[in-house]
């Protein structure tokens, strides 16, 4: 548990959304809205919309390396979570860094793709992704898409899900939940994998109807992230956060004119 007084710190390692619904503004709403203080490492500057993603410049590797250093060698970070890395050069940058600050809870939420279709993360950061990130993450969050292109093929339905969290888990991370939310079910259930060596268990959710899911992953990932920085073991988080992302979207708000954003605030209408 965190301790008396302390006020937890989590970090987002993630591009920026110019509409607000994803992104570090998610994250950092996600962040002050479960009692921590927000910091943020910019990686990426999106021109973006509930339209579409029209335009996309990234920060330089050492600058998106300089700030993650910046905040933790002064406010310190009990948790960070990363979305958007974009290049492999940021990718490599990240994960020096968080060896360098010994950052020990980290969420990878692995970005490959907008809620659009618009890339965001290029070919050659996959394998980099794989290599330098999986391996210091205590968890990752990959929905269907993400979990095959980190496994290698293609993830469809829960046996794939099962297979796609072992061989995740190969490649180093203490942990995967593998987000059920792109299956092709008429069940009503949108399930998760949540696998770590030695064990799997399935959190079951219900499946809300709504066009506005932008920023489900990162709003998902945040939480996490944030209820590790209170101290909750990495269950109790997982199962939190999956609580806290279904609330979220069954809050969702209809602005725009395209794929509305999920709601982080809606604890605030408690």
């Amino acid at each position: 548990m965190a301790e008396a007084g302390h006020v937890p710190r989590a970090l987002t390692i993630a591009g920026s959304d110019s509409g607000g619904g994803a992104g570090i503004q998610a994250d950092l709403k996600t962040f002050a809205v479960l009692g921590c203080w927000g910091m943020s490492a910019v990686t990426s500057v999106t021109v973006q919309n509930t339209q579409g993603v029209s335009g996309v410049a990234d920060v330089p590797p050492e600058i998106v390396a300089a700030q993650i250093r910046s905040v933790a060698s002064d406010i310190g970070v009990d948790a960070a979570k990363t979305g958007m890395l974009s290049s492999a050069g940021i990718v490599e940058a990240v994960a020096g860094v968080i060896e360098e600050a010994g950052i020990a809870n980290l969420v990878a939420d692995p970005v490959f793709v907008s809620k659009h279709g618009h890339p965001l993360l290029r070919p050659d950061a996959v394998d980099a992704l794989r290599r330098r990130i999986l391996p210091l993450a205590t968890i990752v969050t990959p929905n269907l898409p993400e979990a095959g292109g980190l496994a290698g093929f293609d993830v469809r339905t829960r046996d794939d899900m099962r297979r796609a969290a072992e061989a995740i888990l190969a490649l180093g991370p203490r942990s995967v939940l593998v987000k059920g939310g792109h299956l092709a079910a008429d069940d009503g259930r949108a399930d998760d994998l949540f696998a770590r060596p030695g064990g799997e268990e399935w959190l079951e959710g219900e499946r809300l109807a709504t066009t506005s899911t932008h920023g489900t992953g990162c709003v998902l990932s945040a939480a996490v992230a944030a209820y590790l920085a209170k101290g909750k073991e990495l269950g109790e988080a997982v199962r939190l956060g999956k609580g806290f992302v279904t609330e979220a979207i069954r809050h969702a708000l209809e602005i725009g004119r395209g794929i509305g954003p999920v709601n982080p605030g809606w604890k605030l209408l408690e």
